[in-house]
């Protein structure tokens, strides 16, 4: 993400540029269609100036360095000096084309900071004033007029106008691009704290699995084994056997159930690339779902014979959640429909059901850790939000189009190419991101 002082440096360098265009055909305009006897060689060597000095600063900027703002000034301050000489050149305060100091001094209020600009305006008043003290004096076209300026008002007026025109077209192309190239930062800006907060709150989850899984592995532990000598009593009848191993069962689920909280939560983050089929993947992810034969697919040709280097059990946890909320949010009987299609920029899954649908208070903060409106015991409220988090990393993103009572539509999408590196807590904003229903 580019600091403001680079935008502001890339928007006055195209700036620059097109000065360099403007003076060169005001000098041949000058000289050629209104006859003035203008000095080409020593104007066309100040352009020179110009246009080699941002040549070089457009290659000093090409490099990944921070721009810093007196090198902002330095090129305003530069090029206030340049259009003293043009001036001094072409009539001195005479000159109609004065009014461009004012160019200079509302980019810099723009651009810089009050003691910058304040610099600026010192420089241009100095230079302004330099002008009366000498000047190379250029009569009007007109070869029999006197050379006093008096005779020359109405070209000077005429020159005036132009002038006007020329600076405000300036100050407003500049102005307008350097505000929305900032606009467009801050919106970087937004996105790039989003994700920030949802990757400190994915920490404090995995920390609260972590945490959980240390707390409850002993007294889990001490249960698992009182139960195992409990059912080798010999005096214990077969139904308190049964009971015995009943608890051995729930004590390993529990395990496992603490073990899959701390992988959603974040101990995947750090998996391996695989290259896998997006077929398969969805084949892992409906393996063993409850309702899984409500769930109907529809898989692109290409998803079965293309692999793809993917996080596989990352994403298939991801799909399986959303695909689960589908299955919950729909009435029992209710199809649950899938469709994976290879696009141009990637992959993308749409999961569509046909429940009651959300209504804008739930839309507004679904996707929210443990904000969930299943009924107790069905789900904590992460199966979104872990899903979303899945997809920012890759450089994918979620979703939702939701209308009450006719059902929900989710769309996941992620690129072929050029995936992000799956890292703990990455910090690249994502697309825009919605959430789903059910959650």
């Amino acid at each position: 993400m580019r600091d403001a002082h680079a935008i502001n440096l890339s928007w006055l360098l195209r700036l620059r540029w097109g000065a360099v265009v403007g003076q060169v055909a005001l000098i041949l305009l000058a000289r050629l269609g209104l006859g003035m006897p203008l000095p080409l060689g020593p104007l066309f060597a100040t352009v020179g100036v110009a246009a080699v000095s941002n040549a070089g600063l457009g290659l000093w900027a090409r490099r990944p360095r921070e721009s810093r703002e007196w090198m902002l000034w330095a090129v305003m301050a530069l090029d206030v000096v340049l259009l003293t000489v043009l001036l001094d050149l072409s009539g001195g305060p005479f000159n109609p084309f004065s009014t461009l100091y004012l160019v200079h001094i509302a980019l810099a209020a723009v651009v810089l900071h009050a003691r910058w600009t304040w610099a600026l305006v010192a420089l241009a008043l100095a230079c302004f004033g330099a002008l009366f003290a000498g000047h190379l004096w250029v009569p009007g076209g007109n070869p029999g007029a006197s050379h006093h300026h008096i005779n020359d008002v109405p070209l000077h007026l005429e020159g005036m106008w132009l002038a006007f025109g020329v600076a405000s077209g300036f100050i407003v192309y500049f102005v307008q691009r350097v505000t929305r190239a900032l606009g467009e930062r801050e919106a970087e800006l937004v996105a790039a704290r989003a994700v920030t907060a949802r990757n400190e709150k994915l920490a404090a989850l995995a920390t609260l699995a972590a945490g959980a899984a240390h707390e409850l592995s002993t007294p889990l532990s001490t249960i698992a084994v009182v139960a195992r000598e409990l059912e080798r009593r010999v005096e214990l009848s077969p139904a308190g056997r049964e009971d015995a191993q009943l608890i051995r069962q729930q004590v390993a689920r529990c395990h496992d159930i603490l073990a899959q909280m701390a992988a959603d939560a974040g101990a995947s983050r750090g998996e391996a690339f695989v290259s896998v089929r997006p077929a398969a993947l969805l084949e892992q992810a409906l393996e063993g779902l409850r309702g899984r034969e409500r769930v109907q697919v529809e898989v692109d040709r290409s998803c079965e014979e293309e692999g793809v280097p993917l996080p596989a059990r990352a994403l298939t946890h991801a799909i399986r959640g959303v695909v689960k909320n589908a299955l919950q949010a729909s009435a029992e009987g209710t199809p649950v429909r899938l469709g994976l299609v290879r696009e141009a920029a990637g992959w993308r899954l749409a999961v569509e059901d046909e429940g009651a649908g959300m209504p804008p208070e739930v839309l507004a903060r679904a996707g929210e850790p443990f904000f969930t409106t299943k009924p107790p015991g069905e789900g904590m409220g992460l199966g979104l939000f872990l899903a979303r988090a899945v997809l920012d990393q890759l450089g994918g993103k979620l979703e939702l189009r939701s209308v009450t009572g006719r059902g929900t539509r989710v769309e996941m999408s992620w690129p072929v190419e050029r995936l992000r590196q799956f890292a703990p807590l990455s910090l690249e904003p994502g697309g825009a991101s919605f959430p789903r229903s059910g959650a």
